[in-house]
């Protein structure tokens, strides 16, 4: 297919009506007030019995489902839980705005027996004085994260502008890549790991932005979220590019996010379709690899509508539960 133009990051320009901006949610979230604190230390309680290995959900594609539903996922965050629940998940990756809002969703997390061990966070790395202060507040949004049980920090580095249009040069890539491996440097002496995630921006120019993150910071400061469906999306729908990056930095990969799509529109449900998860399965397991799984299976305004939220993910443990866990599933 042809490649996709590029847009927003979180965004492609025919679904922007129904797909909200994780980036633009951040900033919308930062300014909530926080209820609730966690008021003890250690991961967030589990139900007794788990029935399947652990398989993580991030908030995006919740809020995905719940827009084309005409449905605000925060607007009763204790009911947008227990659907996370409903759909069987035992762990629950969200987003940091803030200690104060980090502290609130722990409370939620714990409330309903679901674990934060990653959030994801946001970040500006490529201007030296936004660095510094995006450095203060990741840090201590981890802090505010850490009693709750979260080892690992997810971060996609801000584009230069909103839209995306503009590509970071030589110099704010070395900049961003140097403000990376201190984060992550920074994160490591509080036992907590940092792993970049990329859209399809970092994808352009040769990729040159996504392989300076990776090539010009220390893999013990800097692991790999791979979210195998941007950068399959980012290099023109491409499972070369997506097997390619596995061999480069497959043992890096501290994270996986896992979306499917099906002649490069996401489907409802995580399964079978254009990108070979099978394969990469097996080329994890190869390499030795145990990454936290989330399940991020989003969709957009061109997506099948034939179930709802927990039907839809309930349907993707089922299929990705034997791929990443057969060796240990019961």
């Amino acid at each position: 297919m042809t490649p996709v133009a590029p847009t927003d990051p979180i965004l492609h320009a025919g679904d922007a009506a129904m797909t909200p901006s994780r980036r633009r949610f951040l900033a919308a979230l930062a300014a909530l007030p926080a209820a609730g604190v966690l008021d003890s230390p250690g991961r967030a309680n589990q139900r007794a019995v788990k029935p399947r290995p652990d398989i993580a959900t991030n908030v995006y594609p919740w809020m995905t489902f719940f827009q084309r539903e005409g449905k605000k996922w925060d607007d009763d965050l204790d009911a947008s839980l227990a659907a996370v629940v409903r759909a069987g998940f035992t762990g629950f990756e969200g987003m940091g705005a803030s200690p104060e809002q980090v502290k609130m969703l722990a409370g939620k997390l714990k409330k309903h027996g679901l674990a934060m061990d990653s959030l994801y966070v946001n970040s500006t790395l490529h201007d030296r004085t936004a660095a510094e202060r995006s450095l203060a507040e990741v840090l201590a949004i981890a802090e505010a994260a850490r009693p709750a049980g979260c080892r690992i920090l997810v971060t996609n580095p801000n584009p230069i502008t909103w839209g995306g249009a503009e590509n970071k040069d030589d110099a704010q890539l070395a900049v961003q890549a140097a403000a990376l491996d201190r984060l992550g440097a920074e994160l490591g002496k509080r036992g907590q790991t940092l792993a970049y995630h990329n859209h399809d921006i970092e994808l352009r120019q040769a990729a040159r932005e996504f392989h300076h993150m990776m090539l010009g910071t220390d893999p013990k400061n800097v692991s790999l979220c791979l979210d195998a469906h941007w950068v399959y999306r980012g290099s023109g729908d491409s499972q070369v590019a997506l097997f390619d990056v596995v061999k480069l930095y497959g043992r890096r990969i501290a994270e996986l996010h896992l979306r499917q799509s099906e002649k490069g529109v996401w489907t409802e449900a995580f399964g079978p379709g254009d990108i070979d998860y099978p394969r990469l399965a097996a080329e994890l397991k190869k390499a030795g690899v145990r990454p936290l799984v989330v399940l991020e299976q989003a969709v957009e305004a061109k997506s099948p509508k034939t179930m709802n939220a927990v039907e839809a993910h309930k349907k993707g443990i089922d299929y990705a539960t034997p791929l990443f866990f057969g060796d240990v599933a019961g």
